[in-house]
């Protein structure tokens, strides 16, 4: 027995070992790391408990019946994040550089089974050449049976896409599947097709990193939601991620203590909105006002700067935050914005966490682009996605609320639980001043003096329709507060909304306009 675990060990060892120590530290030089050390670092220490070590591939084609390849290029398993359970896939670059073959899906493909069943997380870590030539239509049927379990899984357990390295061809569609994605700046690279191959197609010359790099794709494609400097960073920031995340569709999110005071009054809140209701303002500084210690977690930062998305927490518990952004298009609603945001709110609902909507919106955008790139369709995704949300959803109208993007923000006619306004909100058709030219058109035609008739008229327009408490009235304003007390009247209302039951028709799924 002593002579077999010897064995045992030594085999192991060897496997731990991938693509071997050259391999190992060419992977470092390029300022990335192992399969194993990305593994080790995500996960609580000495938790990981790895699977499927000694899978082998089984192709004899092209001379792969000689070829070696420890653990098929792929790492699995299973461990801990602050004690929680969570699974793993790591693909290793220095075994034929992380490429996909038949054996190397089996083995993601079980991890992925496991992690739906037990009801958890799973963190897909992605570095690799794509599809194993050499396989040929085995390794783009691994692609599949990925695919089709990333989509089972979808909105039962979160999935998390890292790419560490390449990401090409087919091999783009699973992490586009998830969740999140996470890219690290200068070595995270994801396109359908190279650079190579578009300048034979097209005549286009572009780099990999102008192409797929981590900046494009956080900033112009929106395809990722996150980008850090390093591996170290990236890998720091999926654990807080998860920290905000249930385990999966049948729970709520973990809840921390809560040190900061749930009365907290905060009278700068009086006096951070510019009377001006054309002057901006930064509404992260309010979100962060609001949040317990001033913590928010924000999702895709850079890209549709026009609206803000991520997440903080109210008295321990997690709440999304969807926010227009003045400082960024006046705050107005775009394709990109709604796509952003209407993605978001989806990833809330189906994982329980209730939504805090912060509302200073002007309307959608309006121009060509915006008509022929199709706003209409992809404004109506916002509006479905909160139509179709049953978490608990608390709207906070800041300042401007007009038109479609007054409804768009989720609205009582949107199925919004609670709506606040402060004092100095606007709901209305368009704003005071616009209104005042078409209904008093020929008032101010025929005054006098027209810049005073006028100013009178839009004071007018802003006294009879464009304040919070004729909405008040209605019933579409559940109270309007003082903004230094918006903390606790945000922690009360999500308290109180804790128990909500909603359910929606019974039907195989809706017809999200995409």
């Amino acid at each position: 027995m002593k002579e077999k675990v010897e064995k045992l060990l030594e085999t192991k060892k060897a496997i731990e070992l991938g693509g071997g120590e050259k391999r190992i530290e060419k992977q470092h030089e390029k300022k990335k790391l192992t399969a194993r050390e990305r593994i080790n670092l995500l996960l609580d220490e000495d938790s990981f408990i790895e699977m499927d070590a000694f899978v082998k591939h089984r192709c004899t084609n092209f001379g792969m019946e000689n070829t070696e390849a420890a653990a098929d290029g792929v790492v699995t398993g299973y461990g801990t994040v602050e004690g929680r359970l969570v699974f793993v896939y790591a693909q290793d670059f220095t075994v034929l550089g992380g490429s996909l073959g038949e054996m190397h899906a089996a083995k993601i493909c079980k991890v992925q089974e496991m992690a739906l069943k037990m009801g958890a997380p799973i963190v897909g870590i992605n570095d690799s050449g794509g599809a194993r030539i050499q396989e040929g239509v085995d390794a783009l049927s691994g692609y599949g049976k990925i695919f089709y379990r990333n989509t089972l899984a979808s909105g039962v357990i979160p999935q998390i896409s890292v790419i560490m390295g390449p990401c090409a061809g087919g091999a783009v569609y699973s992490p586009a599947l998830t969740d999140f994605i996470f890219m690290v700046d200068k070595t995270s690279q994801m396109f359908i097709t190279g650079p190579q191959v578009i300048k034979t197609v097209t005549g286009e010359d572009v780099t990999q990193e102008e192409l797929g790099g981590a900046n494009t794709h956080n900033k112009i494609s929106g395809v990722a939601h996150f980008i850090d400097k390093t591996e170290e960073e990236c890998i720091q920031r999926i654990r807080t991620l998860l920290g905000y995340l249930p385990s999966n569709n049948l729970e709520t999110s973990p809840i921390y203590e809560c040190i900061d005071n749930i009365n907290r009054v905060d009278e700068s809140l009086n006096e951070l909105v510019p009377v001006n209701p054309n002057k901006p303002y930064d509404m992260k500084e309010i979100v962060k006002l609001l949040a317990d210690d001033g913590e928010f977690f924000e999702v895709q930062p850079y890209y549709a700067e026009n609206i803000i998305t991520g997440y903080i927490r109210l008295n321990g518990k997690t709440i999304g935050v969807v926010g227009n952004q003045p400082k960024v298009l006046a705050g107005c609603l775009d394709i990109n914005a709604s796509d952003k945001a209407g993605r978001f709110i989806r990833t809330c609902d189906a994982f329980n966490i209730p939504l805090l909507n912060l509302v200073d919106v002007p309307g959608f955008l309006p121009g060509t682009d915006q008509e022929y790139g199709g706003i209409i369709r992809h404004g109506a995704k916002m509006l479905y996605a909160y139509s179709e949300a049953t978490v608990p959803k608390v709207t906070l109208i800041v300042r401007k609320a007009y038109g479609g993007a007054y409804l768009a923000m989720c609205s009582k006619d949107l199925g919004a639980d609670q709506v606040f306004a402060w004092p100095n909100a606007e709901i209305a058709v368009m704003g005071p001043d616009g209104a005042a030219n078409i209904i008093f058109k020929n008032d101010i035609k025929n005054s006098s003096n027209p810049i005073e008739t006028r100013h009178e008229k839009i004071e007018e327009y802003r006294d009879t329709v464009a304040n919070p408490y004729i909405a008040a009235q209605r019933g579409f304003v559940d109270d309007v507060i003082v903004p230094s007390i918006t903390r606790p009247r945000l922690i009360s209302a999500f308290d109180m909304l804790e128990s909500k039951r909603e359910t929606n028709p019974s039907k195989k799924h809706g017809n999200l306009p995409v």
